[in-house]
């Protein structure tokens, strides 16, 4: 209970506040590819129930058929404005929209496409059995994620069978930490993360 009245509180003084960044970066997105500025990707969410996840679009129109995983910034699909959105994670702010109407919290595992949590082991599973969130270990741990897939041969080999089962790690690790000063810990560490 207090942990969804910290995300309802907080979300909705952040959306507020953020405002007048959505508009510039929403008309900068139309500016430089004419098209919706934002992308909404369907994720598993708690209890493996699908949910649209809302962020700034950052790639040229229809570009997930192309492709799902992004391989670093050099990705030909990304846009000019994509470029400096994804470099300051400007493009995960409209997931406070999602932590406000409940699909997601601020801190939790982050929600996958179904495509990679069917390939999830039953003990792998148990990451679905809380609700998703913006930020965790994992994002804090792989915050460079796209360069290390930039560098692969095979970027969807090594995220399967390398980062994919490291990541879900990571979250077993919070689901039985899960506390206030946990929470407030990893929004530290990722506020931290980014800045840096």
């Amino acid at each position: 209970m207090l942990k969804r009245a910290v995300d309802l509180f907080v979300s909705l003084v952040l959306n507020i506040a953020l405002l007048p960044v959505y508009m510039v970066v929403s008309i900068w997105i139309i500016a430089d590819d004419f098209g919706s500025p934002f992308f909404v990707q369907q994720r598993i969410g708690k209890n493996g129930v699908p949910f649209g996840l809302l962020k700034f679009r950052t790639m040229r129109k229809n570009a997930e058929s192309l492709g799902q995983l992004t391989v670093g910034m050099r990705d030909p699909r990304i846009t000019r404005s994509g470029f400096f959105i994804r470099k300051y994670k400007l493009d995960e702010l409209p997931q406070l929209i999602n932590v406000f109407i409940g699909d997601m919290s601020l801190v939790g595992p982050r929600p996958e496409v179904e495509r990679y949590t069917k390939l999830y082991t039953e003990e792998q599973r148990r990451v679905l059995l809380v609700k998703p969130g913006i930020t965790d270990y994992a994002s804090i741990e792989y915050v460079r994620e796209n360069e290390l897939l930039a560098a692969s041969l095979n970027p969807e080999e090594t995220y399967v069978n390398e980062i994919m089962p490291a990541k879900l790690e990571l979250n077993k690790k919070y689901i039985s930490e899960q506390s206030f000063g946990t929470d407030m810990k990893i929004i530290w560490r990722t506020i931290q993360a980014i800045l840096s």
